[in-house]
């Protein structure tokens, strides 16, 4: 649309036909079918929306809001998903753990003692493995917690389930894909 104040294109807006496919096959590799609880709320109405190669689900009360700030002083707005690379492939960020959290159908517990390792942006091997939702196929997005159940990030698995219980302690049972520490590793790249 165009931006009232400034009467220039505004660079927010909704996803193209082929960023919402790319963007919901990564969503769904973590929560599956529960991306509808993401766009069928019964609080307010939310929306995804795409700035400056990143994607933000926002309200669309403050979205209208939003609307009038020009595309230079708008950094962004609502919680960022994650961004498109320049090779056109969606990676998602850490700032959308919390609804990865709520919403995930395959979950991974680290013991405290592989809790800083994954923080420090390391896979999760055998030997910190706590617990894991049964049946977790192998390269399915999972959502990592402590064992005091705190989301600590999100990965992908290197193996099945089934497989894990066989495995040597020093072999990687988890792809790391984002976790908490990245807000002060690379807090520029955040925004």
């Amino acid at each position: 649309g165009i931006n009232a104040e400034y009467g220039v294109p505004s660079q927010m807006r909704p996803l193209t036909e082929e960023e919402t496919r790319l963007f919901f096959e990564k969503l769904a590799k973590y929560i599956g079918r529960n991306i509808k609880y993401l766009i069928e709320r019964t609080d307010e109405t939310y929306c995804f929306r795409f700035h400056k190669n990143r994607v933000y689900y926002i309200s669309e009360r403050l979205m209208k809001k939003a609307q009038h700030i020009g595309q230079s002083e708008l950094i962004g707005m609502g919680v960022c998903f994650g961004k498109f690379t320049k090779a056109g492939k969606f990676k998602l960020h850490i700032t959308c753990l919390d609804y990865l959290a709520q919403y995930a159908r395959y979950k991974l517990w680290v013991k405290p003692s592989a809790e800083l390792s994954f923080l420090y942006g390391n896979n999760v091997l055998k030997a910190g493995l706590g617990r894991i939702t049964q049946d977790t196929p192998q390269y399915q997005g999972v959502v990592i917690y402590s064992m005091a159940d705190v989301p600590l990030g999100f990965g992908v698995m290197a193996r099945p389930t089934a497989d894990c219980r066989n495995l040597g302690p020093e072999e990687i049972v988890c792809f790391h894909q984002a976790d908490l520490g990245e807000y002060l590793r690379e807090e520029q790249s955040l925004v």
